[in-house]
């Protein structure tokens, strides 16, 4: 018999490919609890502010998920309050009504209102 080498090895197995992560599912994009907040009640034409109840509903109708982020709306109310965004006309923390303090809209800023207006709206955020 004939001896017969070996057959060299079969070029080295390549490298593993790296693993592909799972992409991460991307953040919301949209306005966040507080500019819908803000919205909502500017938007209200109430003479004694929007209620938290009216609150919830109004931000469910324009399609929030106020079931699963009801920390945040609550949370972010109390943050308005806080910054003087909003005023609490009844209650306390994040329950009673609320009205907007003053026009904190950023159509006034866009639009070259008063610069006064431009840096509370700021402030607030």
């Amino acid at each position: 018999m004939a001896e017969v080498a070996p057959a060299a090895p079969a070029a080295a197995a390549p490298a593993k490919a790296a693993k592909k992560k799972a992409a991460k599912p991307s953040k919301k994009t949209g306005p966040g609890a507080s500019e819908l907040i803000l919205k909502a009640v500017s938007a209200s034409k109430e003479r004694k502010g929007l209620s938290y109840v009216a609150l919830k509903k109004s931000l469910a109708a324009q399609g929030y998920d106020v079931e699963h982020n009801s920390a945040h709306v609550r949370r972010a109310i109390k943050t308005l309050v806080g910054k003087g965004a909003l005023v609490q006309t009844k209650g306390t923390g994040a329950s009673g009504s609320f009205k907007a303090k003053g026009d904190y809209t950023q159509e006034g800023c866009e639009e070259g209102g008063e610069a006064q207006s431009c840096q509370a709206q700021e402030d607030w955020r």
